[in-house]
C-alpha cells in the first residue's frame, strides 16, 4: 500500500500544480506580455545549464542509492552526507562559473542575477533522499505550502511589465526556502556521522554516469528556447515556452508514476526479484498509456479554443505549437516507463544514456535548419522527433528482456478510443462559442467518451492497476 500512498501524494500534487498555472499563466501573459514571458524563458533556460552541471546527476543517482541502502541506518546516514556534501561543492563551482558568465554578458544582467538564486537553491535540494526512502508525503506537503505562498506573492508584487525582476525573484526564492524546509525531517532517518570517515568523491563517477544522460535530456528540454532566443527573438522563445509549459504540466500527472516507481523497482531489483521488475514495467506501461492517450488527443482537440482564452489573442501563435507538441505526451510517458521506471533502477545506465544522447544529437542536428525555416514551429517539430528517437532506442535496448506483444497488447485499441474522442470533441469545439463554459463542457465530453469507449472495448485494467500499485 506504500506505493499507492506515494502515487496518490505525487499525483495529487501534480494535479495541484496543474491548477496553479490555470491562474498564474493567463495573468502573467497579460501583465508581462510576450516580451516579458520570453525574457524569463530565455534567461531561465541559460541558468538551467549551471544548475544542471552543478547537480551532476544527483537527483537520479541519490534517489537510487538511498533506495539501495535505506534498510541500513548507518549506510543511509553516510550515503546522505557524502552525496549532499558532494553536491554542495559542485554547485559552488557552478555558481562561480555563472559569475564568470555574468561578467562577460551585456544583456539581461539583472534578470540573470535574480535567476541565479535558483542555482544556490539546488545545493540544498534533498528531495532525492525522501524519494529514495519512499516518503513522498514530506516533499508533497512542502511543495503545496511553497506553491500557495508563491501564488500569493505573485499576485501581490507582480502588477506591471516592470515587475519582471520581482517575479523571477519570487520563483527563485521559493525554491530556496522550500528546499531548506526539508532538513528538519532528516532526523527520523539518519544519525550522527564522523565527517572524517566520509568518502565524498566515490560518488562522483557513478553520479556523472547518470549526469551524461541528464545533459542530453536538458539539451532538447532547454536548448530550443536558448536557440530561439538567439536565432529569432525572445518572443519566439516565449511562444515555444508557453506551449511547452502547458504540455509538460499535463504530462506531469502521467510521469508522477516514474518518481514513485524508481525506488520501488530499484529495491525489488536489489533483492533479486527480476520477474517482479518486469511485471511492474508491463503494468506501469499500460497505466501511463491509458492516461496519456486522452491527454494527447484532448490537447489537440481544444487548443484552438484554449489558447486565446488562456493566453489572450496575442499568443495565438501558440495554438499550432501545442497541437503538434501534444504528441510528446505519449512518447515521454512511454520513455518514462521504459527509462526511469525500468532501465535506471535495474542499472542499465548505458542503454538509458545512449537513448537520451541520441535524442539530443537528433535535436541539435535538425534544430538549426528547422528553426531557420519555421521558427518556434521548427523547434516544436524538433522536440517531437527527439522524443521519438529516445523512446524508439529504449524499446530497441530492452528487446531481449521483455515481450513486445504483452507490452503493446492494447495500444491499438486505446489509440482508436483516443481518435474517436478527438473527433467528437473537435466537432463540438468547431460548433460552439469560444467561452470557458463551452471549453469545460468539451473536456467533460472528452472524458466521458473516452471512458465509455474503454468500457465497451473492456480496456479498463482495474485489476492490473491495483496489482501495480499494491506491490
Amino acid at each position: 500500500m506504500q506505493v499507492v500512498k506515494n502515487y496518490l501524494y505525487n499525483a495529487s500534487y501534480q494535479i495541484f500544480i496543474l491548477l496553479i498555472p490555470l491562474v498564474t499563466t493567463p495573468y502573467l501573459a497579460r501583465i508581462l506580455g510576450p516580451t516579458g514571458v520570453g525574457i524569463n524563458a530565455f534567461t531561465n533556460s541559460n541558468i538551467q545549464y549551471f544548475i544542471l552541471f552543478g547537480s551532476i546527476g544527483v537527483n537520479l543517482y541519490g534517489n537510487r542509492q538511498v533506495a539501495f541502502v535505506r534498510d541500513n541506518k548507518e549506510k543511509l546516514t553516510r550515503t546522505f552526507y557524502e552525496i549532499f556534501l558532494m553536491r554542495v561543492v559542485t554547485i559552488t563551482v557552478a555558481y562561480a562559473a555563472f559569475l564568470v558568465f555574468l561578467s562577460i554578458t551585456n544583456q539581461y544582467r539583472a534578470y540573470y542575477l535574480a535567476q541565479s538564486v535558483s542555482v544556490i537553491a539546488a545545493a540544498f535540494d534533498i528531495s532525492w533522499f525522501f524519494m529514495g526512502v519512499e516518503n513522498f508525503r514530506v516533499t508533497v506537503i512542502r511543495n503545496f505550502i511553497v506553491k500557495i505562498i508563491t501564488l500569493i506573492c505573485i499576485f501581490t508584487f507582480v502588477r506591471s511589465e516592470a515587475d519582471l525582476t520581482p517575479y523571477i525573484l519570487i520563483l527563485s526564492l521559493s525554491l530556496l526556502i522550500g528546499n531548506m524546509t526539508l532538513f528538519p525531517n532528516l532526523h527520523k532517518y539518519i544519525g550522527r556521522v564522523q565527517f572524517q570517515s566520509l568518502r565524498i568523491w566515490q560518488h562522483v563517477g557513478p553520479s556523472v554516469a547518470l549526469f551524461i544522460p541528464q545533459i542530453a535530456t536538458q539539451v532538447y528540454l532547454v536548448v530550443n528556447k536558448t536557440m530561439l532566443g538567439n536565432m529569432t527573438s525572445v518572443q519566439a522563445s516565449g511562444y515555444f515556452d508557453q506551449s511547452d509549459k502547458m504540455v509538460k504540466i499535463v504530462l506531469a500527472v502521467v510521469t508522477a508514476t516514474g518518481t514513485v516507481m524508481l525506488p520501488h523497482v530499484a529495491n525489488a531489483f536489489m533483492h533479486g526479484q527480476i520477474q517482479k521488475t518486469k511485471d511492474l514495467l508491463y503494468n506501469s506501461f499500460r497505466f501511463v498509456t491509458i492516461l496519456s492517450i486522452p491527454m494527447m488527443f484532448g490537447i489537440m482537440a481544444i487548443a484552438q479554443k484554449f489558447v486565446p482564452l488562456f493566453f489572450t489573442k496575442r499568443f495565438s501563435v501558440v495554438t499550432p505549437l501545442m497541437t503538434v507538441e501534444a504528441v510528446v505526451i505519449l512518447l515521454i510517458a512511454w520513455s518514462n516507463a521504459l527509462g526511469t521506471q525500468y532501465l535506471l533502477p535495474t542499472r542499465q545506465n548505458r542503454a538509458y544514456t545512449s537513448s537520451v544522447v541520441y535524442g539530443a544529437i537528433v535535436n541539435i542536428i535538425i534544430n538549426i535548419p528547422l528553426i531557420l525555416l519555421w521558427g518556434a514551429m521548427g523547434a516544436t517539430i524538433s522536440t517531437v522527433l527527439s522524443e521519438l528517437t529516445v523512446t524508439s532506442y529504449q524499446l530497441y535496448a530492452i528487446r531481449k528482456q521483455i515481450n513486445y506483444k504483452e507490452l503493446f497488447e492494447n495500444v491499438p485499441k486505446l489509440l482508436l478510443a483516443g481518435i474517436f474522442m478527438y473527433i467528437v470533441v473537435k466537432t463540438v469545439d468547431l460548433k460552439t462559442a469560444d467561452t470557458w463554459p463551452m471549453l469545460l463542457m468539451e473536456v467533460g465530453i472528452g472524458i466521458i467518451v473516452y471512458l465509455v469507449a474503454l468500457l465497451i472495448m473492456r480496456l479498463l485494467p482495474i485489476s492490473d492497476i491495483k496489482k501495480m500499485l499494491g506491490k
